[in-house]
């Protein structure tokens, strides 16, 4: 396990800077209120460090029971074998670490429109995407289509609630599983570069909030009043209305929540899912086809639900792309570098 914790060492290096940066920001700008690392502890720890490892141990029993007779024994020391449990210890202990990751960004995305000014690129990246979609605000094009009750439901539940399981479950299975071991140190750099890097630096750059707010920080109320007037319909724990006007709320008061901050490009939600559909593409063709096509509902549903411009999925999927292969190609040089005689292997892939 301490060989697990040293390889990690990258990490927690790149969360104490991040955490650093976000309180020397919030001392900078007097914007102590804005810091969040608090807001994560008991969330994250009931779901990260008990909920999903009683999740993991509880599907291998259950793969263990349905799956042997005579080899049960067998199996039942590979699960819970030294190499199993250092795996699952160290990911949790680095998932306990990534609170501190998740409160930095969440930290610097509240001071971004302090920093900034204001939100200071919306109407242009709204002129753009209708520019890029003839003329027409895509939402409008999406809503022709999908301009039902049920329909929103489905895409707000799949939006904030299933987009987030499967993420996240994700991440844990990267952290925990030795099977993951291949693509551990890549998968979570690129998960580290999608949140600071779009999530933070790009965002900064380019600050917008999105169409659901786009009549407050513009002063335009009626370009996107039939988009507003349609989300406030929904109701329930997934509703978007809801957590766009508690999100708003947030805002106004110069105060954090658990996953507060306004900025819309580009997409974390696009980008998380692309990297995601990246690394099961690598793994299976025919899985990395399904993800796409998922990748792709979720673009849709950020600009039907009003979160975000199509411009900011479509950068979040350019930028993560860019960034998976650029860092495919260097490891692929530094290989051959090191091992000039040797074949290049292909890297290798979660199995």
């Amino acid at each position: 396990m301490l060989k697990r914790l040293r390889s990690d060492a990258y990490f927690y290096i790149i969360t104490l800077l991040y955490t650093l940066l976000a309180i020397y920001l919030a001392w900078f700008g007097g914007f102590f209120p804005m810091l969040s690392h608090d807001l994560y502890f008991g969330q994250w720890t009931k779901v990260f460090l008990i909920v999903m490892p009683v999740i993991a141990i509880s599907f291998d029993l259950f793969w263990l029971v349905h799956r042997f007779d005579r080899r049960r024994r067998l199996a039942f020391r590979r699960i819970f074998s030294a190499k199993r449990m250092a795996g699952l210890i160290s990911g949790v202990l680095l998932l306990g670490g990534l609170m501190f990751f998740q409160g930095s960004f969440t930290s610097i995305k509240n001071m971004l429109p302090a920093l900034r000014g204001g939100f200071i690129d919306d109407r242009a990246q709204a002129d753009i995407d209708a520019w890029l979609h003839f003329g027409v605000d895509p939402w409008i094009l999406l809503h022709s289509v999908l301009g039902q009750d049920w329909a929103r439901s489905v895409i707000e539940f799949n939006y904030n609630v299933l987009w987030f399981i499967l993420c996240f479950g994700a991440l844990f299975f990267v952290a925990t599983s030795p099977s993951a071991d291949g693509i551990r140190k890549r998968y979570l750099l690129l998960f580290a570069f999608v949140w600071i890097g779009c999530g933070n630096i790009l965002a900064g750059l380019f600050l917008s909030a999105g169409p659901a707010f786009y009549g407050a920080v513009v002063g335009d109320q009626a370009r996107f009043a039939g988009l507003i007037a349609f989300l406030s319909r929904g109701d329930g724990g997934s509703s978007a209305a809801e957590y766009q006007t508690y999100l708003w709320a947030l805002h106004e008061s110069g105060s954090a929540g658990l996953g507060s901050g306004i900025s819309a490009f580009p997409s974390i939600h696009v980008g998380l899912i692309t990297l995601n559909a990246l690394f099961l593409n690598g793994y299976s063709r025919r899985l990395g086809v399904v993800a796409f096509a998922y990748v792709a509902f979720i673009q849709i549903s950020s600009v039907y639900l009003g979160w975000h411009y199509a411009i900011d999925g479509y950068v979040s999927m350019t930028v993560v792309v860019a960034a998976y292969y650029a860092l495919m190609a260097f490891l692929k040089r530094r290989w051959e570098r090191t091992h000039p005689t040797v074949t290049v292997p292909s890297l290798p892939v979660a199995s």
